[in-house]
């Protein structure tokens, strides 16, 4: 039991960095996507721009699997595909 335990912290403690990797690459794809000026209403506009600086903040917080769910949202109303 101790060597599963062990595992699971061992997995839990290397994805971490996983995690705070992919957050620059999402936040880079939102703002390409952006700066191509997407068929979006206001709504969607607001919102995309919201739910980015939410996932940087959470980023700089340190809270990298909140982060990337809220730059995922934002990525979904923009059809950019995810990529893990």
């Amino acid at each position: 039991m101790k060597q599963y335990l062990a595992a699971a912290v061992v997995l839990v403690a290397l994805s971490a960095p996983a995690f705070a990797n992919h957050c620059p690459k999402d936040m880079a794809a939102i703002d390409a996507a952006l700066a191509k000026n997407p068929p979006l209403s206001e709504a969607q506009l607001t919102e995309v721009k919201k739910l980015r600086a939410e996932g940087e903040a959470l980023h700089k917080a340190g809270k990298h699997q909140e982060s990337v769910d809220a730059l995922q949202k934002a990525e979904d109303i923009l059809k950019i595909p995810h990529v893990m």
